[in-house]
């Protein structure tokens, strides 16, 4: 590759990145960001029909045909070794795809456009926020949900969570048809010994079950799981009977664990932990305050995700400690209105444009492979052609 080629190739490159940066300014300042994501929200394809497409089909067009015309008329009269070629067309390829891929940086000044708005820090502070206010945040018709709010869901303070043993009572031990069930809430504990202990119930194993405050028996009976791990044994049981009903620190707004959605890179258990901790806490060990400024929080985050609402910070915490503090009546009056199902689906496209950007629609993909592989066969063929034809017109003017 002679020095003059390697100086048009860098030229070419810089021209190249020159528009690509175009093309990402246009993107930054022409999305809308936040405002306008939703469901159907992606990056840029190409349409055919619209300002970008139609530009980067021009630019596009015209700089590999100046490019062409250079290439051809000022290089192709040298002599160039195998390896040579085999880098001038790495060259080539490179060139082909940086011709055709505008669009994409298109795409990335939009998403450059988003995490200017909403710094991945301040979105993943946001989801927080939203996992430990979950409880407070369905209608007022899922509080009757058992599946998404009772006692195996509460999972802070000590000796919770619980797991439940439902069991059936007969009236009659001769009369099935008269019955009822009756549910005891049992502690989860933990014990660990050697695979033997366990399994022979040694002099060891028993003053740790004694310790423990459980017979060997009743152990048996309890156990949930067991892990082994090398020689011990890690055993799931059932410990103390728990009474969630009656236990003046547990209310229905910690009997739910669900996120409304979780922190990316971050375990889900952990995740929900970690927030049942902070809930509690804001129902049981801080000032009222506490939980009006996180409401307050939760408004301007409402108002930063163009959700509309009616939410009063004031009011919403006067309703949470009202329920709190009465546990027997139907919580149907719980003032929390916003448009859930649309804060869901921001978030959701948010979290897809962040985490799977998704820069070349599959849609496009084989066609647009098929076209940087064509325009490459095109450069680079012609190229090896017109060096072809040079090669045996200099002989033969030689010869005349």
């Amino acid at each position: 590759m002679t020095r003059k080629l390697k100086r048009m190739l860098i030229r070419s490159f810089a021209i190249l990145a020159l528009i690509h940066l175009g093309y990402f300014i246009y993107g930054y300042f022409t999305f809308d960001g936040i405002r306008q994501a939703d469901p159907y929200t992606e990056f840029y394809r190409f349409k055919f029909y619209d300002d970008v497409s139609i530009s980067h089909f021009f630019i596009t067009g015209l700089f590999l045909f100046v490019f062409l015309v250079v290439l051809l008329r000022n290089h192709s009269g040298n002599r160039y070794t195998g390896p040579a070629l085999l880098r001038i067309g790495a060259a080539l390829l490179m060139i082909s795809l940086f011709s055709l891929t505008f669009f994409i940086s298109y795409s990335l000044g939009g998403n450059a456009k988003i995490r200017t708005e909403l710094p991945e820090k301040a979105f993943n502070e946001d989801k927080t926020l939203l996992n430990v206010l979950q409880p407070f945040l369905y209608s007022y018709t899922s509080y009757s949900s058992e599946k998404l709010f009772n006692p195996e869901n509460v999972l802070f303070p000590e000796p919770y969570p619980v797991i439940a043993q439902r069991d059936t009572v007969y009236y009659d031990p001769g009369n099935r048809d008269y019955y009822s069930t009756q549910t005891t809430y049992y502690s989860i504990d933990t014990l660990k010994m050697l695979r033997g202990d366990f399994k022979n119930l040694s002099r060891k194993s028993r003053s740790l079950l004694t310790l423990a405050g459980i017979d060997e028996n009743e152990l048996k009976k309890r156990v949930i799981s067991r892990k082994e791990t090398g020689d011990s044994t890690q055993v799931l049981y059932k410990g103390i009977e728990v009474h969630p009903d009656y236990d003046g620190d547990i209310c229905i707004f910690l009997e739910n664990k669900s996120l409304f959605m979780p922190v990316h890179h971050i375990p889900g258990p952990h995740q929900q932990y970690r927030n049942a901790v902070t809930r509690y806490n804001l129902l049981y060990k801080y000032p009222q305050d506490s939980l009006l400024h996180s409401f307050r929080k939760l408004n301007g985050l409402l108002s930063k995700y163009h959700i509309e609402h009616q939410i009063v910070p004031e009011e919403l915490t006067r309703d949470v400690f009202y329920y709190r503090d009465h546990r027997q009546e139907p919580l149907n009056a719980i003032r929390n209105n916003f448009e859930r199902n649309a804060l869901k689906e921001k978030l959701a496209t948010l979290e897809r444009l962040f985490y799977h950007p998704n820069y070349l629609h599959p849609s496009i993909r084989p066609i647009f492979i098929g076209v940087i592989s064509g325009v490459w066969v095109a450069l680079f063929g012609l190229f090896l052609i017109c060096i072809f034809i040079r090669r045996k017109q200099i002989p033969e003017s030689a010869g005349n």
